[in-house]
């Protein structure tokens, strides 16, 4: 019952971070400071992926990249900043659904431990009353072999006058 309201939450979750991604990205573009760092990143980024792309397609890497200007800095700043957010929403959902899950997993295995363990126990004592049982029929075929077929017959009284004269001496 919990199971399909904690899957609705998790996509209601990454559903709810799309807009805040977009609050985000507007947000990054008017603050000074926050503006020149996104700028900073943009233009990084933008240089590993054009030497990633030249080397992937064999090209020359030596040859020096062109920054992007500001404004397709900031903007490709914002987009990789609220994909991020989204995709950090989206792992830390993945993430604890693979806990929630384990930690049940480990719970169902606890259990299948102690059913085992019961039915060991349980074996176990089976296998001593057999033992016992054993035990007793080997009484009783040696009482037999020593009084004959009629000794079997007999034992129930033959016992009972064994314990009488038993508790008489």
């Amino acid at each position: 019952m919990v199971l399909p309201f904690l899957k609705l939450g998790t996509l209601l979750l990454k559903t709810l971070s799309k807009p805040i991604a977009s609050r985000l990205k507007q947000q990054a573009g008017l603050h000074p400071k926050f503006r020149q760092l996104i700028v900073n990143i943009a233009q990084a980024n933008h240089r590993l992926t054009t030497t990633m792309q030249r080397r992937i397609y064999g090209h020359a890497t030596d040859v020096e990249i062109r920054p992007l200007n500001e404004e397709k800095a900031v903007q490709a700043a914002v987009d990789l900043l609220g994909e991020l957010f989204v995709f950090s929403v989206a792992g830390a959902a993945l993430i604890f659904e693979v806990q929630r899950s384990s930690r049940s997993e480990a719970k169902k295995e606890e259990l299948r431990k102690q059913e085992l363990e019961g039915m060991r126990q349980r074996d176990e004592q089976l296998a001593r009353e057999v033992e016992l049982l054993k035990h007793k029929l080997e009484e009783l075929e040696q009482l037999a072999r020593g009084r004959g077929l009629a000794g079997v017959f007999n034992f129930r009284h033959a016992h009972a006058e064994a314990a009488k004269s038993g508790n008489s001496a």
